[in-house]
């Protein structure tokens, strides 16, 4: 599980939403982390993800970051705009 953060942007490699971008919510275990985009995911049901279906960016939306560690309730328009600023979405 190095390398993987709340708040960091990711991309299915597999599976129905394959080339999608996301940005990860939650970590289950060192195999599974929880991912929404706001869009086809919401924050309130995010897809728990194995990790090797997923190709991890150095990239994190701080907002969602600083939002996730501090346990503050995250919108779904919050993960929209954070994947458009990045121009993802």
């Amino acid at each position: 599980m190095e390398g993987i953060a709340l708040g960091q942007i990711v991309h299915s490699r597999a599976g129905r939403d394959k080339g999608r971008y996301f940005i990860v919510v939650g970590i289950v275990d060192e195999n599974y982390v929880l991912i929404a985009d706001g869009d086809l995911r919401k924050i309130e049901k995010p897809k728990k993800k194995k990790i090797k279906h997923l190709v991890f960016h150095d990239w994190y939306a701080k907002d969602i970051q600083e939002a996730l560690l501090n346990n503050k309730k995250i919108k779904d328009a919050d993960l929209r705009k954070a994947l458009q600023s990045m121009g993802l979405l």
